[in-house]
């Protein structure tokens, strides 16, 4: 399944909108998605999954490119 993370570059700093950044990943679950991403320093907001035509639609977009962590 392809999860949509929105995170901060800084776990240091408060969350601001206009800052928010978004990766796509894949994985099994939130849970696997934030453990792969525990080394990262990022400061995650939100993990959503993504399904059916949402996925479609992001997938159109030209930075939509999927993380692989192995």
């Amino acid at each position: 399944m392809i999860f949509k993370v929105y995170y901060q570059e800084s776990l240091y700093e408060v969350p601001v909108r206009e800052k928010t950044n978004v990766l796509y990943i894949e994985g099994e679950s939130e849970r696997d998605v934030r453990l792969k991403l525990k080394e990262r320093l990022i400061n995650i907001e939100f993990v959503q999954a993504l399904t059916g035509a949402y996925l479609e639609y992001e997938q159109q977009s030209e930075d939509f490119k999927v993380l692989e962590i192995g």
